[in-house]
């Protein structure tokens, strides 16, 4: 039986690209850049799949070019009645096994909005769900240049928006632990991962069954990010402080974010500048925030089953 996959969890600009870099590091274990096909070949395909429509599929998928995964070596994968889940992870594993590594993992925050999916296709995976302060967060992402993310109905705007962003996709991670247990789900903070990366790193590698391996932390100057303005960071080793919501969020911001999310700071033991109150504008803020996502989801779904999925995909040469 194959060691189970270890998933990447975590809120947008939460620090999941540097772990996914530390243990993509590790000779034994492959994680790539971020995925997003899951939801889309869970949405069009069968379980159990019909061979040629799913590599119809992944003929038109960009990220397979990116990730220089050859279709014909996934197919080789693939039998007749596999379960959707296994050949999905077909996908991953030939990025491994590119790149000599036995063990696949993977980060993609988008999946934060999935994590039934993902249960369901993999019922076997490991989950580290990295938390980072929510305001930090929120430094980080407001502060991105424009065209770095698609922007969707559900994409926030102010400090308030993305408190909303940040509390139901941490809770949607701890409840997700509460349903697999300890045995499949770890917590790490962002800020002791890089107060301490080689003591939490162990730590991740324990709980993973996994040897450590020093060499797993020292990517300083060894990342490309060329391309990547958002980024810049990974050319330095794990250093704290890089954002500071205190010098760096207006106290406007600051109590916006606490008045939605501010039950949660407290929860996770994050310091909280102003006096919380039960408003019943974050209530509604938060409430809106859940129909704007359940709306742009279900858009999204129905996109995935119509024709229209393959002409705004078409095979890629």
């Amino acid at each position: 039986m194959s060691a189970p996959p270890l998933l990447v969890l975590g809120v947008r600009r939460s620090g999941t690209t540097l772990l996914r870099i530390v243990l993509d590091r590790h000779s034994q274990l492959a994680i790539p850049d971020e995925s997003y096909f899951v939801p889309q070949l869970a949405g069009r395909q069968r379980d159990p799949i019909e061979v040629g429509a799913f590599v119809d599929d992944l003929r038109r998928l960009k990220t397979l070019r990116d990730w220089d995964v050859s279709v014909e070596d996934v197919r080789a994968r693939l039998t007749s009645g596999m379960p959707l889940g296994g050949a999905i992870a077909a996908v991953y594993e030939t990025y491994a096994a590119d790149r000599g590594k036995s063990r696949w993992g993977d980060k993609t925050p988008m999946y934060m909005q999935h994590l039934p999916l993902l249960e369901r296709l993999f019922p076997d995976a490991l989950y580290v769900h990295l938390i980072r302060d929510g305001r930090d967060a929120a430094v980080s992402f407001l502060g991105m240049p424009e065209g770095i993310v698609t922007k969707t109905w559900a994409h926030p705007h102010t400090a308030a928006d993305f408190a909303c962003e940040w509390r139901a996709e941490v809770k949607a991670g701890q409840a997700l632990g509460d349903r697999v247990g300890q045995g499949r789900y770890l917590e790490v903070r962002y800020e002791a991962l890089v107060a301490d990366a080689a003591a939490e790193v162990e730590r991740i590698c324990e709980f993973a069954g996994l040897p450590f391996e020093p060499a797993m932390i020292d990517y300083a100057g060894q990342v490309d990010v060329s391309a990547k303005p958002h980024q810049q960071s990974l050319t330095r080793p794990p250093t704290p402080g890089l954002r500071n919501w205190r010098s760096e969020l207006g106290p406007e911001d600051v109590a916006a974010f606490e008045a939605v999310a501010g039950d949660l700071l407290a929860e996770l033991g994050y310091e909280i500048a102003f006096d919380r109150r039960r408003s019943l504008s974050a209530h509604a803020r938060r409430a809106a925030y859940r129909v704007r996502v359940s709306a742009w989801l279900a858009a999204s779904a129905a996109l995935r089953r119509s024709p229209a999925w393959k002409r705004r995909h078409p095979p890629l040469s």
